[in-house]
């Protein structure tokens, strides 16, 4: 299995089916927090529901049509990224994260995302990635703009969560933006 440093003590590293309980017992710790904007935490209520939402990730990955990431912290299982929808052949695909409330405000779904979308463009040759977000999602939006991302506009009350109707904010960057954003940021390490 591969491990990508995220610095700090954090590490990128697929998510699996196996992991099960890892990751009941994260979302059990942050479960509140999480499911603010998301509702993962309302489709990953006990063991089975855990283990079958992971297995839907990982027929994802074998069908070429999602992707879905661990964030560890020292250890930890704190959170994790994904492609919610990867479609190859279309050159689209849809970033999203999440985070328990102990490592929030590290920076950690940021450095995250880039190395995944660093992946889906430079190796899979996908030219837009989006970041569909509540637009009360302060948090999640900031991670779009740190992404260089450009807002495309919003779905009003396009989703219902909860019993409540929300607007839905559209973000992406293009692979020319985003290579040229990390070439810039390249640049200014030098």
């Amino acid at each position: 299995m591969f491990a990508t440093s995220l610095g700090d003590g954090a590490e990128l590293r697929p998510l699996e089916p196996w992991q099960a309980e890892e990751f009941l017992a994260h979302m059990d710790r942050g479960r509140e927090f999480i499911g603010r904007h998301v509702g993962l935490p309302d489709v990953t209520a006990d063991l089975d529901s855990a283990r079958n939402w992971l297995q839907s990730y990982a027929d994802k990955a074998a069908a070429d049509a999602g992707r879905l990431y661990g964030i560890w912290l020292d250890g930890l299982l704190v959170g994790g990224v994904l492609f919610r929808v990867f479609d190859a052949k279309a050159e689209t695909c849809e970033a999203g994260c999440w985070l328990e409330p102990a490592a929030a405000g590290r920076g950690l779904v940021t450095r995250a995302v880039r190395v995944i979308i660093d992946w889906a463009v430079e190796e899979r040759g996908i030219h837009r990635v989006e970041w569909l977000v509540s637009s009360k999602n302060t948090p999640s939006i900031n991670v779009a703009k740190r992404l260089g991302m450009s807002r495309d506009g919003v779905q009003r009350e396009n989703a219902l969560y909860r019993g409540v109707r929300q607007d839905t904010e559209i973000w992406s960057v293009l692979a020319p933006e985003w290579r040229s954003a990390r070439s810039a940021d390249s640049r200014s390490q030098a």
